[in-house]
């Protein structure tokens, strides 16, 4: 039979994937000896195996009666207990930090009989009855399922009652009457009475924590954080100490430095007289945990002494849960913490700088994701603002939306493509959806450890916590500011996560300091740089060194060329040249596709071929001596003629007037000539190339004597020509051909040497099926993505990411949508399949990917395993792409 139940003696931090986070790392810091309450933990498969069976595994309740049995012995007490009751609680902990699981449930073995002994034991009858309300809350709302708004609505009525705004201010009396009103919205909501069993209500507790691994919350956060779906949760049960015992005792949650920002310090919350849940749920407004040496110096003491052991033994930033029980400190849990993208950054620079990480697993410790967030526009402070508050600065970052005061209305508001503004009190699990939906969290309750801290910052958030001076009336939908100005739903705010401020209206941005770094406009060993930008400069340089794929970049003007050269690009990618046609050259392309002779047809490439021109003299020269793969034209032909819609109201309009309308209805015809069901599957790429006489030699042409032109002025123009939506290798002969004549009439007429590679992009099914065929007459492939995956899943991304995906990522079709983030086991396995059929058929073949994936972190993970030598993405994303290039040849 396998072993479920492990004692906290018996585990290691390395057992994350069987004993959960939770439950490995307190196992850790029992064996370290700190003072950790004895307990036990049920194993992630145990979980697994009720998930699967909807019951729980032979031998479990064995197993948790051995080790409950053994827990009561080292305690010298026994659950449920009448006269000196062992108490437990019980928490889940999955292998990875999850906020939609189950909340912790506190005091399990509390009864009418029980509660009366550790009233006795305690000499204190308001803390057991405290402590028995505490247990049919959290039991009610996280076990059974109950609104917890009723729990909490019955103890606003209670403080009414009796005149008082506090918890503090109730006594024993105050909460015995509100157990038996908890109880009865227990007996109402389930038609049953509390459980007054012990051993039925940890039997219930456990069951439910193995459900909350399936509830809506869980699976939202795992796609948000792509968790996977089959680790289970662990349980965690453990022996009860008390931080709501008067003023001598307390609970708290510390950080060994800043998460937000990473600085270091003693970083953290405490509550006096409470409980656990009391600081996270942000009920009261706590103290900095630096008050914590005024109030109790000897456990002061003691919790520095304990943060500067789990610091240096996990070698990272550590996240502490403490409570102090009459002047005993006791650990209950320890994990390496959530962080800010800055203080990931930072952090990671510091353990090297202490000799804890060697430079190598300080990049593994950052991610191309977080560098993106750090370039992001801030506020700008020289900008007139309007100040409606201040509080705590839990996350950074500038956001702007409207406010809005729950999550429905900020999902709903979101989906409309608005940006919002969550504002409530304090936040919960049940609000993780709108969280998620909105730019930034504002809560006036809580501090820097409370849920929506937290949350916020490990999904690189922004969020003000703990403003008190707003009153956020979350019924009337509005909130307060101190001198009576009313802001309603709706109304546009700013928050700023740095540093905490509150603004009415939209306060304008500015460029980060890192995207100032990565133009080159703020110099890393100078005093301008600041310990973040030298942080960022160490890890690309050793990123750069790393990486075995280049990194270029999608531009198609020579502004973006040079930015993206500016941010570390090695080349152009891609260079569309259909973008070059918008606008007033509309027009023109419209000309060549509709002509009905040869003469309109030369006429339209005479006036395009000197603007093709000028635009790669422009490019190449911003990326001399870079590689620059440009795409012939490739647009869906509906994007280049006038609207059918549109032309025929034209026409039937003057048809009616009688008046003069030969021009539109030669037009018109034309265009239902040419109109397709499926553009996107129609008369475009290589076809168009192909039926359209000209327009390709004319593309070619124009690159051959803007190269011509640029080496006669003595650069070095590298470009390469690449024919789009090719499926057949014939079709890819046919402009090849051309376009190696072409080139060399220009260079005999220039009298220089040109001879581009030309290659292919690969964006079908057929195309990466038949790489072998298509490599002996390809210099190299590019494969676009995008449309690679348009193809591969049969849908077009402008129709289904408005229609279906939301319902698809809800239903869990989708863990994350395939247009950003690559479908490996379909699309990859093509592009894999590509890759070595075209090294086969052609050894040295250059193969990268110019798709919106080559900026996409995990992507460029498997592009790297896949063996191409580049990726190319949008100018702001080459950064991420370097960095995580360097760390995928690390690992």
């Amino acid at each position: 039979m396998p072993k479920y139940v492990f004692d906290f003696t018996e585990g290691n931090k390395d057992l994350k994937d069987l004993l959960g986070g939770k439950g490995a790392n307190l196992a850790e810091m029992t064996n370290l000896g700190l003072p950790v309450p004895p307990g036990f933990t049920i194993t992630t498969e145990a979980c697994r195996h009720y998930l699967k069976h909807q019951a729980l595994p032979q031998g479990l309740d064995a197993q948790i009666d051995e080790k409950l049995a053994a827990l009561e012995a080292a305690m010298g007490k026994r659950l449920g207990q009448t006269d000196d009751p062992l108490l437990v609680s019980v928490r889940s902990g999955a292998k990875f930090s999850m906020p939609g699981m189950m909340e912790t449930v506190l005091n399990i073995g509390l009864n009418d009989e029980s509660v009366e002994g550790l009233a006795a034991q305690a000499g204190e009858a308001r803390f057991a009855w405290d402590s028995y309300r505490r247990l049919i809350q959290m039991f009610g709302k996280t076990v059974q399922d109950i609104d917890g708004e009723l729990f909490e609505d019955a103890i606003e009525e209670a403080k009414q009652h009796k005149g008082v705004s506090d918890d503090l201010d109730l006594d024993a009396g105050d909460f015995k009457a509100l157990v038996q009103t908890f109880k009865k919205i227990v007996r109402d909501a389930t038609g049953k009475e509390f459980p007054a069993d012990p051993r039925e209500q940890m039997k219930q507790a456990i069951r439910a924590v193995f459900d909350s691994w399936n509830a809506p919350r869980a699976i939202l956060y795992r796609r948000q954080e792509r968790i996977p779906t089959d680790l289970g949760t662990a349980v965690n049960i453990c022996s009860m100490v008390f931080g709501n015992l008067g003023m001598s005792s307390g609970t708290g949650v510390a950080f060994t430095r800043d998460p937000a920002s990473g600085q270091q310090g003693v970083y953290g919350d405490y509550l006096q007289n409470a409980q656990g849940e009391d600081v996270v749920a942000g009920i009261r407004n706590t103290v900095p945990l630096g008050d914590l040496e005024r109030i109790d110096p000897a456990s002061y003491a003691a919790l520095m002494d304990i943060m500067e052991t789990l610091e240096t033994h996990y070698r990272d930033l550590c996240d502490i849960e403490f409570t102090i029980e009459r002047g005993k400190l006791w650990m209950l849990q320890t994990r390496v913490g959530k962080r800010t993208a800055a203080a990931a950054f930072r952090i990671a620079n510091q353990l090297i700088d202490q000799g804890l990480i060697t430079l190598d697993e300080a990049v593994s410790r950052v991610t191309g994701d977080q560098l993106a967030q750090l370039m992001f526009p801030r506020f700008d402070y020289a900008a007139k603002r309007h100040r409606l508050g201040h509080g705590m600065n839990a996350s950074p970052g500038a956001a702007v939306g409207r406010a809005v005061f729950d999550s429905y209305t900020a999902i709903k508001w979101s989906r409309s493509g608005e940006d919002v503004i969550l504002c409530r009190r304090e936040t919960n699990p049940d609000d993780l959806e709108g969280m998620i939906a909105a730019q930034g969290i504002l809560t006036s309750r809580g501090g820097k450890t409370s849920h929506a801290a937290v949350v916020a910052r490990g999904m690189g958030k922004t969020c003000v916590c703990g403003a008190e001076e707003l009153d956020i009336d979350t019924k009337n939908r509005r909130l307060v500011a101190p001198g009576g100005e009313v802001i309603e739903e709706g109304d546009v705010i700013s928050i700023d996560g740095t540093s905490g401020a509150v603004f009415l209206g939209e306060v304008p941005v500015v460029s980060s300091p890192v995207v100032r770094y990565f133009d080159g406009e703020i110099d890393p060993a100078s005093d301008q740089a600041d310990d973040l930008v030298r942080a960022v400069h160490r890890f690309m340089q050793y990123s750069d060194a790393a990486r075995r794929m280049n990194v270029r970049a999608n531009a198609d003007t020579p502004e973006d060329a040079a930015r993206a050269r500016r941010m570390g690009a090695q080349g152009i990618g891609l260079c569309r040249t259909e973008h070059m046609f918008l606008g007033d050259r509309r027009a023109l392309v419209e000309r060549l596709i509709l002509a009905d002779t040869d003469k309109e047809r030369e006429e339209a490439l005479a006036t395009l071929l000197p603007m093709q021109r000028e635009d790669f003299v422009g490019i190449f020269a911003a990326m001399d001596g870079l590689p620059v793969t440009v795409r012939l034209l490739d647009p869906p032909l509906h994007e280049f003629l006038p609207d059918i819609t549109e032309l025929s109201v034209r026409v039937a309009v003057a048809e009616a007037r009688g008046e003069e309308h030969e021009g539109d209805l030669r037009m018109l015809q034309a265009v239902h000539r040419l109109h397709e069901q499926n553009p996107m599957l129609g008369l475009r790429g290589v076809r168009l190339g192909l039926v359209v006489p000209g327009l390709f030699t004319m593309q070619v042409r124009a690159i051959a004597q803007a190269a011509a032109e640029r080496i006669r002025e003595g650069g070095r123009p590298r470009p390469e020509i690449m024919i789009p939506l090719v499926g057949t290798v014939q079709e890819l002969e046919i402009v090849r051909d051309e376009s190696i004549k072409v080139m060399r009439e220009v260079g005999e007429e220039a009298g220089v040497e040109l001879d581009f590679p030309v290659g292919t992009m690969i964006e079908l099914p057929r195309a990466a099926l038949t790489a072998g065929q298509i490599a002996e007459s390809a210099a190299f492939f590019s494969f676009g993505t995008n449309d690679l995956t348009q193809t591969v899943w049969g849908f077009s991304r402008d129709d289904v990411e408005a229609s279906f995906f939301s319902n698809y990522l809800e239903k869990g079709v989708f863990g994350v949508s395939p247009f950003e983030s690559l479908d490996v086991d379909g699309v990859g396995r093509l592009i894999t399949l590509a890759v070595q059929e075209g090294r086969e058929a052609r050894p040295g073949i250059k193969l990268g990917v110019c798709g919106e994936h080559g900026g996409d972190p995990a992507s460029v993970h498997f592009f790297h395993q896949a063996g191409l030598d580049y990726v190319s993405c949008s100018p702001f994303r080459v950064p991420v792409a370097r960095l995580e290039s360097g760390r995928a040849a690390r690992r």
